[in-house]
């Protein structure tokens, strides 16, 4: 655990973890295109999922390595990451299952996404997050699967599209999970050690 812990406070790593969540968030951002050219204006900042949980977690880095903490953006990080990430890893799985072909791009996206819910939660003992930075993420999830499910704006999967309300209902728990993972590793891990 001291030796993960040594790796995750390094200087050098944090700033290569900084570069590839920048790049990452850029390209995701760019894989969004075609969906955001679409997307009327009004969607455009609840369409990117994964590419905004990534720009927390840069934000995050950026201060962190500095020596500060941001807690509404590390709530933000540590929920959106966890969740965005299982999420996609679960889309390109589901695909694969009902016949699709995901190719090479989505096994890299699920490598990506899985590595994007793992680091969120490991540096869950170095937030500063309580309980209303929390609330804040819960509502911006959960207000954001309303956006994707209700007004139909969820990440285009064209061989998922027949399972959008089992996947919209799948959505919904995956954030209240997430939202409950992130308060035990954060407010409720805290208080045990007060």
């Amino acid at each position: 655990m001291k030796m993960l812990s040594y790796i995750l406070l390094d200087k050098k790593f944090l700033i290569l973890l900084f570069m590839i969540n920048f790049l990452g968030t850029i390209y995701g951002y760019y894989w969004y295109g075609s969906q955001l050219e679409i997307t009327p204006p009004i969607f455009i900042p609840f369409v990117p999922d994964s590419p905004t949980a990534s720009l927390f977690f840069t934000i995050f880095l950026l201060f962190f390595i500095f020596g500060k903490n941001i807690p509404y953006i590390e709530a933000l990080a540590i929920v959106s990451l966890f969740k965005y990430g299982v999420w996609a890893v679960v889309m390109n799985l589901l695909t694969v299952a009902t016949g699709g072909n995901i190719g090479e791009a989505g096994y890299m996206l699920i490598a990506s996404h899985l590595g994007m819910a793992i680091q969120g939660l490991l540096y869950a003992p170095y937030y500063k997050i309580k309980l209303r930075h929390l609330t804040l993420a819960g509502i911006v999830v959960l207000h954001n699967d309303i956006i994707d499910y209700v007004f139909g704006q969820m990440p285009i999967y064209s061989d998922l599209t027949e399972y959008m309300n089992e996947i919209g209902y799948f959505t919904f728990w995956l954030s209240v999970v997430s939202v409950l993972l992130a308060y035990y590793l954060t407010v409720h891990k805290k208080q045990r050690h007060i």
